[in-house]
């Protein structure tokens, strides 16, 4: 694993990290929510699948 110079914590964050410093750096840092939301929205299913949540989830949509 390669680190750029002046990288700091973000790069010490790998993937994360890598996402968050393209992003900011080519100006789309207003799709940070939408990607929180989106990974959020998609830990919510994985967690539902097998659990006694799921029947609450189904009314949400």
């Amino acid at each position: 694993m390669t680190q750029r110079a002046g990288g700091g914590a973000l790069a010490r964050m790998g993937i994360v990290g890598e996402l968050l410093s393209f992003l900011w750096q080519r100006k789309l840092w207003w799709l940070i929510p939408m990607i929180v939301v989106i990974v959020l929205f998609g830990v919510l299913l994985i967690f539902a699948q097998g659990s006694a949540v799921a029947p609450f989830i189904y009314t949400l949509f």
